[in-house]
């Protein structure tokens, strides 16, 4: 393969990929009450169980002020905790809800409900086979980090 050819494949995956999450985004009906930001806090904070809203921001490569609004709509809607921090009274430290727990399980499911049903209708058994050979690929492209020398 030559570098023309790798860049246009790329290109072709990336638009794939990109249809294909925006598509899962629309077939969430309780997805649609939040903003991606909003969705991806939510996610940050099912990994990591307490991060502080600065932590949140750089993650999200947000500011600090963008962030604190994502975090006030989350509180109002009873999907994340706000505790103080035991070493420093100045810093809260932001944990999901039991209420936030569960809108991310059903946000998954809603999503892994319609994409499983879409391979069903749309692939063929040669093609679900071929879907499931690709995952493990694709997740080493995910977790792909060019070093920097």
């Amino acid at each position: 393969m030559n570098s023309e050819y790798d860049v246009d494949f790329a290109a072709d995956l990336r638009a794939a990929i990109t249809r294909l999450v925006k598509k899962l985004r629309k077939e969430s009906p309780s997805g649609q009450r939040l903003s991606q930001t909003e969705r991806s806090t939510l996610g940050l904070l099912n990994q990591y169980n307490n991060l502080l809203p600065s932590e949140l921001a750089e993650m999200e490569m947000i500011t600090n002020q963008s962030m604190s609004q994502v975090l006030n709509h989350l509180f109002e809607l009873g999907y994340i905790t706000r505790t103080i921090s035991e070493s420093d009274k100045r810093k809260i430290n932001i944990s999901l809800s039991v209420e936030g727990e569960n809108m991310l399980t059903q946000l998954r499911q809603e999503r892994n409900e319609w994409l499983a049903k879409a391979i069903l209708n749309v692939c063929t058994p040669e093609e679900q086979a071929q879907l499931k050979q690709v995952i493990g690929p694709i997740l080493k492209i995910a977790d792909f980090v060019e070093s920097k020398k």
